[in-house]
């Protein structure tokens, strides 16, 4: 059983995309609370010219909100479609470098243009792909993983994208709305009411440069943190979906090279009681469960190569961009023996990385997948799509 060793990589990888991703969202929301609160500010007294002013800031706020979601769900749409076809792109390429040169061709899937718009706002479409028979003729066939299934793909709990960000847009408008009624109705000063729902730690003028900034500044900030961990499961699970929609779609194409895949859960810090069931199992396509199962979960799949020819070629290992090594070798310890490599996959985490490992830390040295672990749950570095395809563009 062989498995490309770049799936792995890439799995945290697109965890450091979806960071981009939430960040950018959640960014644009922020400014339009901080706008509003930066008004109640400055707002003096509770004469009835005041009162006037702060239902026209409220109202301004639903209406801000309403093209915060507007502007979310389309800029979603533009990310998860270019994401989906670096991510067959991706795949095809690895499956083509895992088998032997010249013997085996592998099969092309194509994305239908309208593919993500049909996961954000339920608009069914078709994508056709092409397969191969066993003799090698290609044949059209319609795929139901592809545009016309993205109308069937919905979050966890239902919800479409462009209704998650609506029910955000209109929840907060709610509650920011009754927060500030409620403090006014207590006595508590404009100025006050605005503070206290801003947070301690965000400046009304604040623009943090990355996720792990904007995390650190939302600490007990009662009208923005909520809201804010809410866009990051729609972010977080949304890219989750189709980056395993769109794996998938390839490997079902290419039966004849890989008819199994693993559940892999185990670059989750964080890892649910079913994927921990689910993690190293293999399934069949189209038989088996497919990532994510819940809200913010970050399992993906990999394709098993059984080809009897490289079982033959390359028996009881696995490729890695270090040669061939046993099959047993996990990706955190294969990482932690090629410190070369810690370099690309880890950038300014490497050092942290050896340091969770190292044996003066007594009772509190961690092995090679419990300190990637540690390092996959701090992690808020981001990569955008571009970053994400220039890095594995010659991926070996």
């Amino acid at each position: 059983m062989a498995v490309p060793e770049a799936f792995y990589r890439e799995a945290i990888d697109l965890n450091r995309y979806s960071n981009k991703v939430q960040f950018q969202i959640a960014s644009q929301f922020n400014e339009v609370i901080l706008d509003v609160l930066r008004k109640i500010r400055d707002l003096e007294g509770n004469s009835p010219t005041t009162t006037a002013r702060l239902r026209s800031i409220l109202a301004q706020m639903v209406d801000s909100l309403k093209g915060w979601e507007n502007e979310s769900a389309a800029y979603m749409i533009d990310e998860i479609q270019n994401l989906a076809e670096f991510q067959v792109g991706f795949v095809q390429d690895q499956l083509q470098r895992v088998l032997p040169k010249g013997e085996f061709q592998v099969n092309t899937v194509s994305v239908s243009p309208d593919f993500a718009k049909s996961i954000v706002t339920k608009d069914p479409t078709a994508m056709t792909i092409r397969l191969r028979d066993k003799d090698g003729v290609f044949r059209s066939a319609q795929f139901a993983l592809t545009a016309k299934r993205g109308s069937e793909i919905s979050l966890p709990n239902g919800d479409t994208v462009k209704k998650a960000f609506r029910g955000i847009s209109e929840n907060s408008a709610s509650k920011l709305s009754r927060a500030i009624r409620l403090g006014v109705l207590e006595g508590e000063s404009l100025p006050k009411i605005a503070r206290r729902l801003k947070g301690p730690n965000l400046r009304f003028n604040a623009k943090p440069q990355n996720s792990i900034a904007l995390n650190s500044a939302l600490k007990n900030s009662e009208g923005m943190l909520l809201s804010n961990k809410q866009i990051q499961t729609v972010v977080r699970t949304t890219v989750n979906q189709v980056q395993n929609a769109a794996s998938q779609a390839v490997y079902s194409a290419n039966k004849d090279i890989t008819s199994r895949y693993q559940y892999v859960a185990t670059l989750d810090a964080r890892t649910s009681s079913i994927c921990q069931r689910l993690d190293g199992q293999l399934f069949r396509y189209d038989q088996g469960p497919v990532p994510p199962q819940h809200f913010n979960c970050r399992s993906t799949t990999v394709p098993v190569i059984d080809d009897d020819d490289l079982a033959r070629a390359f028996p009881n290992t696995r490729p890695s961009a270090t040669g061939r090594v046993p099959q047993d070798t996990n990706y955190a310890t294969w990482l932690k023996d090629n410190p070369d490599l810690q370099e690309k996959v880890l950038g300014k985490k490497k050092r942290y990385f050896n340091y969770l490992m190292s044996p003066k830390r007594g009772t509190k040295q961690l092995n090679p997948t419990n300190a990637l672990k540690k390092i996959i749950r701090e992690d808020g570095t981001e990569l955008t799509l571009v970053e994400l395809a220039d890095k594995y563009k010659d991926a070996n």
